[in-house]
């Protein structure tokens, strides 16, 4: 019997990287309930005080940027002034500017906005087809933000981590050997109480059932004793900077080119998503147990110069071949993955917390307009794909 352990972590919507990827998804979205066909490649830094968001935009919108920022910013949870940073006491600079037309002319007819490799991934370990360390870390910050805005827990400030191993055994996931779990804090609760009340309403509850023994894991839970200085008041927040926590918690590899403020044209984003819908759609065929796509593009080329499968030995199928079959099923053209997944729509600011991927996907009406969220998450091309390689 083998035996492996594999970490993940994940992070709260307040966290100061994460609140960088919601400001700058929200611009994105605000942009494109306006003009479908924008360029948006907007970043964004903060500090304590200050909320810089920068970039190139390309748009017939008109956006009020401080708005949307303050707006996120209070949404996540940073209403008061005694946190250090909050959404009415900081000043937000604005520095966009217009897409490069050097890049435009390549990506007008249709081609990459870059070069580069995107990475999807899949797994059955899980009902998500996510691996298993990182479905449960985003659950532990997911749990903290909800029983802090709920009131169930009023102490609980919104910058959070949350980090968990498991250990596998021959490949499948047995238990959870180690949860590490710091939250910011009010300055009056007592770390015996904190411990307390986190391992039994945040740590306990996010379990899988016969996973977590108390006596056994090793269970961290604020292990410098006080987090009361969070936020972008105790570390700066940038825009990209949690791309393991966007992904496969670093289960699977990635290409190095973040998600959040990126519209559809930019494969960083738009191929990532394509790689992940085409796994995942390989491991919900049975036609493999676990399944990497690798997509690479030049700049103004429209078709990938590369699509690759590895599906780690658990298919019996050669690689190749479903690379094939899923090339024939999936169209990877940068235009192809924006109509199929209509990224042309307002949908990514849900995406910019707790994960980009292992997401039910689902329809919302906003403002009377139907928007289908995490369609990358569908797994309507199984029948297709079986067609190909099983029948």
């Amino acid at each position: 019997m083998t035996r492996r352990l594999v970490t993940s972590e994940s992070v709260t919507e307040g966290h100061p990287d994460k609140i960088a990827d919601q400001i700058s998804d929200a611009v994105l979205d605000a942009v494109l309930e306006q003009d479908g066909a924008a360029r948006v490649a907007c970043e964004v830094l903060l500090t304590t005080g200050l909320v810089l968001v920068a970039g190139e935009m390309t748009t017939s919108a008109t956006v009020d940027v401080p708005d949307v920022a303050r707006e996120t910013i209070r949404r996540i949870g940073y209403d008061r002034p005694g946190y250090g940073f909050s959404a009415d006491d900081c000043s937000v600079l604005v520095a966009l500017g217009r897409q490069s037309p050097d890049i435009a002319r390549g990506v007008d007819p249709g081609g990459a906005g870059d070069q580069g490799m995107m990475f999807g991934y899949a797994t059955s370990e899980t009902p998500e087809l996510m691996p298993a360390s990182i479905v449960i870390a985003h659950d532990l910050v997911r749990r903290l933000a909800e029983l802090r805005k709920s009131g169930a827990l009023p102490w609980l400030r919104p910058d959070g981590k949350a980090q968990v191993t498991v250990e596998y055994e021959d490949g499948r996931p047995v238990g959870v050997r180690s949860v590490v779990v710091s939250t910011q804090h009010e300055p009056d609760i007592g770390l015996p109480e904190l411990r307390r009340e986190i391992l039994e309403r945040v740590i306990e509850p996010s379990m899988p059932a016969g996973w977590f023994d108390p006596a056994t894991c090793r269970t961290h839970v604020n292990p410098t004793g006080r987090f009361v200085v969070g936020g972008p008041h105790g570390d700066t927040g940038l825009t990209g900077r949690k791309i393991m926590v966007d992904s496969y918690g670093g289960v699977a590899r990635h290409g190095g080119g973040a998600f959040s403020g990126k519209d559809g044209t930019k494969v960083d984003r738009s191929a990532a998503y394509g790689a992940r819908w085409a796994a995942k759609n390989v491991v919900a065929a049975g036609i493999a147990e676990r399944c990497e796509v690798q997509l690479a593009y030049a700049i103004g080329v429209a078709d990938p110069v590369s699509v690759a499968i590895d599906t780690f030995g658990t298919s019996v199928f050669p690689d190749s071949r479903i690379a094939e079959a899923v090339a024939r099923v999936f169209d990877f053209t940068p235009g192809g993955l924006i109509r199929a997944l209509g990224l042309t729509s307002p949908i990514f600011r849900p995406t910019a917390a707790y994960g980009h991927f292992g997401r039910e996907p689902e329809r919302k009406n906003r403002g009377g307009r139907q928007l289908d969220l995490f369609p990358w998450e569908r797994t309507d091309r199984v029948d297709e794909l079986r067609s190909i390689l099983i029948t």
